[in-house]
C-alpha cells in the first residue's frame, strides 16, 4: 500500500513561503527609516515656490521652461 505524500507546505495551508515575508518585512523597514531621515532632514529647497508666471527675464532659465510649455507633444494637433 501506497502513503500518501504530503505537499510542501504540510499543515499550514496556503500561507506564503517565510522567504517573501521577510522580504516584505525588510522592504517595510527600509522604507521606514527612508522616510525618517528624510523627515529629519527636512525640505531639500524651503526657498522653492511652485510655477510662477514670470517671463524668465530673471536668468534662471525661465525662458526655457516657457518654450517648453509651448511645444507640441505629438497630439497629432
Amino acid at each position: 500500500m501506497e502513503v500518501p505524500r504530503q505537499s510542501s507546505y504540510g499543515t499550514r495551508g496556503l500561507a506564503p513561503p517565510p522567504a517573501l515575508c521577510g522580504f516584505l518585512l525588510l522592504l517595510v523597514l527600509v522604507f521606514g527609516v527612508s522616510y525618517a531621515v528624510g523627515a529629519q532632514a527636512g525640505s531639500v529647497a524651503p526657498g522653492m515656490h511652485g510655477t510662477s508666471t514670470s517671463s524668465g527675464s530673471d536668468g534662471d532659465g525661465g525662458a526655457e521652461m516657457g518654450d517648453m510649455r509651448n511645444m507640441d507633444h505629438g497630439n497629432g494637433g
